[in-house]
């Protein structure tokens, strides 16, 4: 594509368009997990302001990821169906103003989290930037099956920046989050990539699917999701939660794990992948994350007053 195509490009582009760079949706998630991290640290209301900062701040950071992540994929997206209309490949924005707009935003997040937050809050936002970007993205994505295990800590890295933006610190319970995330991860992103292997396996990604089948997928995401549940669990035994998280964690664990259940023997019983056993696990997934963030707030919320 020309340089004038990408100059009239831009000329059209929207705030839309940049918007849709930041990858929005992906966002929602990180930030529910931020601020849930906010109430669990506070006991309490964290107070609007730092609210209101940390939440436009995670935004920024996470948005800027996002940025960086299509300039970086941008080859590959073009051969992807579901990925080749995005503004970077279709060159609606070109690289190099994308690159100034994820620049402006990373910048602008950090002084927002060090200025209104804590530095502690800051550097672990930028932690989680550089660990999507550069280990994600640049490092793994391309070479080894491991990428969503260990590049997926990038999205890990949110309740650690609400809880530091509240305490100036991280106690064990805010790692054991950390912990919980990056154990979830590749049981939600694996379930998504085994409906799409095939596009990942036209670009050359070798993701788990890709590389080593279906059967030792579904294997790998019951493993997961055992870790999952066990570590849901485990803040239980620090009295950093009562029974409302108790409860609630080990009856989402339950449901998680039967997903995971049905989609192995699925598998095991010679079948292909079809959508109506993938897609229930891929989107209770997101359910069992977020409900389980809230009720450990509730749960703190509830207990502070108590006692």
């Amino acid at each position: 594509m020309t340089t004038t195509g990408l100059r009239g490009g831009v000329a059209r582009a929207t705030w839309r368009d940049y918007l849709s760079l930041t990858k929005p949706k992906v966002i929602s998630l990180l930030l529910w997990t931020t601020v849930t991290a906010m109430f669990m640290a506070a006991r309490g209301w964290p107070g609007l302001w730092l609210l209101v900062v940390v939440s436009v701040a995670g935004f920024m950071s996470a948005g800027s990821a996002g940025v960086f992540n299509m300039i970086l994929d941008r080859d590959i997206d073009l051969k992807m169906a579901r990925t080749a209309k995005r503004p970077t490949t279709s060159g609606l924005i070109s690289s190099r103003d994308a690159a100034i707009f994820g620049t402006t935003l990373q910048v602008l997040s950090f002084v927002m989290l060090w200025v209104w937050g804590s530095p502690l809050a800051a550097w672990m936002s930028l932690a989680g930037f550089v660990t999507y970007v550069v280990l994600y993205t640049m490092l793994l994505k391309r070479h080894t099956w491991h990428n969503i295990v260990l590049g997926g800590a990038a999205g890990c890295f949110p309740p650690l920046v609400g809880w530091a933006a509240v305490t100036g610190d991280l106690n064990l319970f805010a790692w054991f989050l950390f912990a919980i995330i990056f154990f979830w991860t590749p049981v939600h992103f694996w379930a998504l990539a085994l409906m799409i292997k095939d596009e990942y396996r036209e670009v050359g990604i070798p993701m788990l699917p890709v590389v080593h089948g279906d059967k030792l997928t579904v294997a790998q995401i019951g493993l997961y999701a055992i870790y999952t549940v066990v570590l849901s669990l485990m803040p239980i035994l620090l009295h950093e939660v009562g029974v409302i998280y108790g409860l609630s964690a080990a009856a989402l664990g339950v449901w998680l794990l039967i997903l995971s259940w049905r989609l192995y023997k699925h598998v095991f019983a010679g079948n292909k992948i079809e959508r109506k056993v993938a897609v229930p696990l891929y989107l209770y997934s997101m359910l069992y994350l977020a409900i389980l963030f809230v009720m450990g707030a509730v749960d703190r919320i509830v207990f502070a007053h108590l006692g």
